[in-house]
């Protein structure tokens, strides 16, 4: 299947430009609609002070998120007029404790979800749980790319992280419209067990699955010589001139990653190229 709906979710200004242009870019090659959804997010979290809080408080929080979605439609529209691709752009308004909601509502109907890496140095309390959103709610794969980077076209150079969990299956399965015109795909596995069906063909069944889709694929077995997976992977992709890297997404629960992180968390903290992510 290919990825003919796509959608992007904004809800920073200054985040949008490169979420727009990376979905431009996508929705040009694979002739695809692309939808923007431009919300503001009240981020008082009004339930949590509401019996301290008079009408006006209220009414101010609501207007300023109002107005602030009104500044994202225009932009967006100016943004996407002339960019050759179909387009549609909705407006909205959510409190942020309600966020996942509206953001699922949209993507449950998307092929790609296009977002902002939701770490880093003025970055919205909201862009994390829209990601989640999307990838739990809205069950949708999701494409996370990194602020102020010049947006790619088709992927021809792809990273895959392989563990052999339902999650890194699902987001496989998923970026197959990727993998299938990219020139490379590396299947990377990371510290096989020992033991186990696999353990002499760490990565083989999968590569025997891809390549009967046409996927040209290789195999990169490493060992963990950095304190997190995460960080072995995304050298790796560096050091291989990855376009994208595909990965199953929180394979511990929400609340342990949030705590005490993992590879999904500790890759978005720090990825320079776009991340494909399923759950």
């Amino acid at each position: 299947m290919a990825f003919k709906s796509m959608l992007s979710v904004l809800t920073d200004l200054s985040l949008m430009d490169t979420v727009l242009a990376q979905g431009i870019a996508l929705a040009r090659d694979a002739d695809a609609h692309y939808d923007a959804l431009c919300l503001g997010v009240d981020r008082s979290q009004t339930g949590y002070y509401y019996a301290g809080a008079n009408a006006m408080i209220l009414q101010e929080t609501l207007t300023r998120a109002k107005t602030e979605s009104q500044e994202l439609e225009e932009k967006a529209i100016e943004i996407l007029r002339p960019s050759g691709v179909r387009w549609g752009v909705e407006t909205g308004v959510a409190q942020i404790a309600d966020l996942g909601r509206h953001v699922a509502a949209h993507a449950r109907f998307s092929d790609l979800v296009i977002l902002p890496r939701p770490y880093g140095d003025k970055i919205g309390a909201e862009i994390e749980p829209t990601i989640e959103a999307a990838l739990f709610e809205g069950q949708a794969p999701v494409l996370v790319v990194p602020t102020d980077r010049a947006p790619m076209s088709t992927p021809k150079h792809i990273t895959i992280g392989w563990n052999e969990s339902s999650e890194a299956l699902v987001a496989v399965r998923a970026a197959l419209p990727f993998l299938k015109t990219a020139d490379t795909v590396r299947v990377v596995v990371i510290d096989p067990p020992t033991h186990g069906p696999n353990r002499s063909d760490p990565g083989g069944l999968l590569s025997q699955f891809l390549s009967r889709h046409g996927v040209r694929v290789e195999i990169d077995v490493l060992s963990k010589t950095l304190p997190r997976v995460s960080d072995v992977l995304m050298r790796h992709a560096k050091d291989t001139e990855a376009d994208m890297v595909v990965m199953g997404a929180y394979g511990h629960s929400r609340f342990r990653e949030a705590i005490l992180g993992g590879a999904t968390r500790n890759m978005l903290e720090q990825a320079e190229i776009p991340v494909f992510m399923a759950h």
